[in-house]
């Protein structure tokens, strides 16, 4: 498969191009965020509007970094994130729903940007996530 202009040069360990699981529930900004994952030339797992879904897929591939709105069609994220934290994935929240202060108390580790969140600024988050694993960016 080609990879998309400008795509940024990441692989896993072994070698695929890493995955970024997307969960929001807003269908544009779902299909946006997804676009955005694709033309970095990284695999997209979703989007999922609802943490049930989420869960079925990380239950079969646990993704490279995640995306996630706070508020999903099947109520808060957290249990999720819960779960993608323990297994060391680095998170990304993506909300207009709650500061990214206070997802920051909650997850220290994680990266926050309050919706709408420029696309250059969820790009660097996304390479830093995939690159570092992710906190401080």
């Amino acid at each position: 498969m080609k990879e998309p202009a400008g795509a940024m040069k990441f692989a896993t360990r072994d070698g695929h191009r890493p995955t970024v699981l997307v969960v929001e529930d807003e269908f544009i900004i779902a299909l946006d965020l997804s676009e955005t994952v694709r033309d970095l030339g990284f695999r997209v797992e979703g989007p999922f509007a609802d943490k049930e879904n989420a869960f079925i897929a990380i239950d079969q591939h646990m993704p490279d970094c995640a995306i996630l709105d706070v508020k999903t069609a099947d109520g808060e994220v957290y249990p999720l994130a819960d779960a993608l934290a323990e297994a060391g994935v680095p998170l990304i929240f993506h909300s207009g729903h709650i500061p990214p202060d206070e997802l920051a108390e909650r997850y220290p580790q994680a990266q926050a940007c309050a919706k709408p969140c420029p696309p250059d600024r969820l790009i660097s988050m996304i390479g830093c996530a995939i690159e570092d694993g992710a906190t401080s960016c």
